[in-house]
């Protein structure tokens, strides 16, 4: 299949920063003159800042930080950043903007997987399904008795949700069939409409809501203002016994003090898809019997994988043909604003 024309009266030069799925990758380079990344290690900053010197169109992911000094030594040719995945905040928005150059994402894809992962750390947690697993593999089992391994049960307790964006909700939407009782923190209330379907009340203080959730699961986006949004000082209002599940961004939880907690046996468990220092995790976190440890697998799936390369794709193309990409990003202050999406 002959390559897209494009406005640069050339075929767009792109640079992916990862290894896609097969099916993506060979689309990439039928339309356009795709460099693709033949393993799967993330690009050091030295070849980035090459990359970004040589392409009209970068696909990074999260594990690409662009910061403003990369995008400011950027080529002139660098017009669109194509990002797989739904978040930017590794991207500084306010510099691509500065020089011009679009910022695109593929929002809403992994929605359904996240929130998936999610309801596995809401059920395993109160339920101690880690430690029943981890006593089972190292053949510490002697049998069922009245008193092993005894949870709390799920139904009528309180589920907190911290950002009641798309993933929010789903969860909301899950967590109703298990009997839990809902409640969120968001940057303004969701229509009544939509709480009523979901079965969810508004707490306008998160101080309110942390200290009333027997299980806490957080899904906002990382910014200045939600950096340790659980600090030490959250942590301590939570209920002794309750547990938290973080699927967002690892920066949202002052890790430290997540630690002390559970050591201390203040907090009953947490589960963590995202890390401070990903992809090192902290062996105190690996250690404890109630802490799931997952390695980013929010979005693991093979449908979202290859709907979010297709998205990409899409947003290359509509740029290609000078239109404006289907999924560009907001501009950089909306984009900092807002802790709902």
């Amino acid at each position: 299949m002959p390559a897209l024309a494009s406005p640069l009266g050339r075929t767009p030069r792109v640079v992916v920063t990862r290894h896609l799925l097969p099916e993506v990758e060979t689309r990439l380079t039928e339309l356009f003159d795709a460099e693709l990344n033949p393993g799967d290690a993330p690009l050091s900053r030295e070849a980035l800042a090459a990359a970004m010197q040589r392409c009209d169109v970068l696909v990074p992911t999260v594990t690409d930080r662009i910061d403003a000094a990369l995008v400011e030594a950027a080529g002139a040719d660098l017009k669109l950043i194509a990002s797989f995945g739904t978040g930017t905040d590794h991207i500084d928005l306010a510099a691509a903007a500065a020089r011009g150059i679009i910022v695109t994402n593929t929002p809403g894809v992994f929605t359904d997987d996240t929130a998936d992962i999610a309801m596995e750390m809401i059920i395993g947690l109160p339920r101690r399904v880690r430690e029943g697993i981890a006593m089972v593999r190292r053949g510490a089992w002697t049998g069922w008795t009245p008193t092993a391994l005894l949870g709390v049960k799920l139904a009528g307790k309180v589920l907190g949700i911290v950002g009641m964006g798309r993933i929010g909700q789903a969860v909301a939407h899950r967590a109703r069939a298990f009997g839990f009782e809902i409640a969120y923190h968001n940057r303004k209330p969701l229509p009544a409409a939509v709480e009523r379907m979901l079965g969810a009340r508004y707490v306008a203080e998160l101080d309110a809501l942390v200290a009333e959730a027997d299980v806490l699961t957080l899904h906002c986006p990382a910014t200045p203002e939600t950096r340790h949004l659980l600090d030490a000082r959250r942590i301590a209002l939570m209920k002794p016994g309750a547990c938290v599940g973080n699927t967002a961004r690892g920066a949202l939880i002052e890790e430290e003090a997540l630690i002390a907690a559970l050591e201390e046996r203040r907090l009953s468990g947490a589960g963590l898809d995202v890390y401070r220092d990903a992809p090192c995790v902290d062996q105190r976190l690996i250690d404890h019997a109630n802490v799931m440890t997952l390695p980013h697998i929010g979005s693991a799936t093979r449908e979202g994988r290859a709907e979010s390369g297709h998205r990409v794709i899409a947003n290359i193309r509509a740029w290609s043909d000078g239109h404006r990409p289907p999924y560009q990003v907001l501009s950089a202050i909306s984009a900092v604003v807002s802790t709902g999406a």
